[in-house]
C-alpha cells in the first residue's frame, strides 16, 4: 500500500483521482493538489472515500518541495499543465520521490513538442535512485504500450506504425475542445512531422487526410495526419520502423472555426497589447470557450483509438490493429468525465500502479514502451479500457 500526491485538478486529474480511489489496496492514501484548491475539494466530494486536498503553485519549486516534504508520498502523479513538467521534476529530485506524468514538457512561449528537456534528466534521476515515467496517458501512453505489446507478441520486426485517434462523440457546441483549449489548439495548429526512411519529414498542419472506418460500428471519419509526441520516443526505441505517423479525426465545423480563429490571430501565443495590457490571444480564447470538464454530461458517442502496425513474422508480411473503444456516456456515469479525459486518466492510474507494485520501477527517465507491456495491458482490460486485436484490418 502506498501514498500518492496528484498534482492537477482538471478533467484528467479528476479521472485519475476517481480511479486511484477505487483501489484502496494500492492507493492507501491520496492527496490531490492544485493552484485552486476548490477544484480539488469538488473532486473529493464525488468520491466514496476520504482524501486530502491541498493548494500548490506548480510553477514554484520551493512550494512544491514544501508540499512533497509535508505529504511524504511514494509517488507524484503530475497531471498539471505540460509547461510545469520540469518544475515538478525538479521538486521530486529535491524531495527524493518518484515522478510520473501524462504529456511531455512544452515551453510556454514556443509551440514545440519534444522530449529533449525531460530526457536530459536521465542521469539526475538515475543517480538519485528515482524513477520518472513519461507520458502515461493514452496518446502518448497506452499507444506506446500497444506498440510494444504488438512488437513483442506478433512480429519479429515492425516496419510501419500508424496511430489513429478517432473521437466519434458530439457535445452539441459549434466549437469546443475536448481537453485544455490552449494545449489542444497548439497541437492541432503545429506543423506536422512524421517519420519516414530514417528522418522526420515536415509538412503543413492538417495537410494530409484520409478516410478511416472504425470497427464495431463506431463509424467512418476523416482523419488528418499531425505530429504527436510519442512518435519521437517510439522511433528511437523501435529503430526498425521505416515509417511512423499519427492521425486524428476532426469534424468540418471544428476545422472551419479553427481556420477562422487562426486567420484573425486568436490562436496566437505571442502577447499583444490591448488597452495598455499584455494578453496572449490563445489564453483569452480559452476563457471564452466551454470548459472541457463541462462537456461530460452532454457528450454522446464513442472514441476509437489504436495502432496499426505492419512488419514481418517468420519471414512473412502481416498487419495488426490493436484498439480500444470508449463510450462517452459510460465514462461520465462512472467518473463524471467524458471519454477524452477518461482514456488519459485510466492509464495514468495504471502507470502509477505499475510503479508502486514494483513491476515498473527502475532508476532513470523512461518512456512507456521501454517497460514490459504485459502487466499494463492486463490492467487495461480490468480497469475500464478493454482492447481488441484484429489482424489484416484494412488501412
Amino acid at each position: 500500500m502506498a501514498k500518492v500526491l496528484i498534482i492537477g485538478a482538471g478533467g484528467v486529474g479528476g479521472v485519475v483521482t476517481h480511479k486511484c480511489a477505487q483501489l484502496p489496496d494500492v492507493f492507501e492514501e491520496i492527496v490531490l493538489a492544485s493552484r485552486t484548491e476548490a477544484k480539488c475539494r469538488h473532486i473529493a466530494s464525488q468520491l466514496d472515500r476520504s482524501i486530502e486536498t491541498a493548494q500548490v503553485d506548480a510553477d514554484n519549486v520551493p512550494e512544491l518541495v514544501a508540499l512533497i516534504n509535508r505529504v511524504k508520498p511514494d509517488l507524484v502523479i503530475n497531471v498539471a499543465l505540460p509547461y510545469q513538467d520540469l518544475t515538478i521534476m525538479d521538486a521530486c529530485l529535491e524531495a527524493g520521490v518518484n515522478y510520473m506524468d501524462t504529456a511531455n514538457y512544452e515551453p510556454l512561449d514556443t509551440a514545440k513538442f519534444e522530449y529533449s528537456w525531460q530526457w536530459a534528466y536521465q542521469d539526475k534521476f538515475k543517480q538519485a535512485g528515482l524513477m520518472a515515467l513519461l507520458g502515461s496517458g493514452f496518446d502518448p501512453g497506452a499507444t506506446n504500450v500497444f506498440t510494444a505489446y504488438i512488437a513483442k507478441h506478433y512480429f519479429d520486426e515492425i516496419h510501419t506504425l500508424d496511430i489513429i485517434d478517432v473521437n466519434g462523440g458530439d457535445h452539441g457546441y459549434p466549437f469546443a475542445t475536448n481537453f485544455n483549449p490552449e494545449i489542444n489548439i497548439r497541437e492541432v495548429t503545429a506543423e506536422c512531422r512524421h517519420w519516414e526512411n530514417g528522418e522526420f519529414v515536415t509538412t503543413p498542419a492538417m495537410s494530409t487526410k484520409q478516410s478511416f472506418t472504425c470497427p464495431d460500428g463506431v463509424g467512418t471519419y476523416n482523419i488528418y495526419r499531425m505530429y504527436h509526441e510519442e512518435l519521437e520516443s517510439l522511433v528511437k526505441n523501435f529503430p526498425s520502423l521505416k515509417r511512423a505517423q499519427f492521425w486524428m479525426s476532426f469534424g468540418e465545423s471544428y476545422l472551419k472555426h479553427l481556420e477562422v480563429l487562426g486567420n484573425v490571430g486568436m490562436t496566437g501565443i505571442e502577447p499583444v497589447d490591448f488597452n495598455g495590457q499584455q494578453i496572449v490571444p490563445i489564453q483569452f480564447l480559452k476563457r471564452l470557450l466551454p470548459d472541457p470538464a463541462s462537456l461530460g454530461p452532454r457528450t454522446k458517442g464513442r472514441t476509437c483509438i489504436g495502432c496499426v502496425v505492419t512488419g514481418v513474422r517468420d519471414g512473412k508480411p502481416k498487419t495488426v490493429y490493436l484498439y480500444n473503444i470508449c463510450d462517452h456516456q459510460e465514462c461520465y456515469a462512472e467518473v463524471q468525465s467524458q471519454a477524452i479525459s477518461y482514456p488519459t486518466g485510466v492509464p495514468a492510474m495504471i502507470g502509477a500502479k505499475m510503479m508502486l507494485e514494483g513491476k515498473w520501477l527502475q532508476p532513470g527517465v523512461w518512456n512507456m514502451e521501454q517497460m514490459d507491456p504485459d502487466p499494463f495491458m492486463d490492467d487495461m482490460n480490468i480497469y475500464g479500457l478493454p482492447w481488441t486485436v484484429i489482424e489484416d484490418y484494412p488501412f
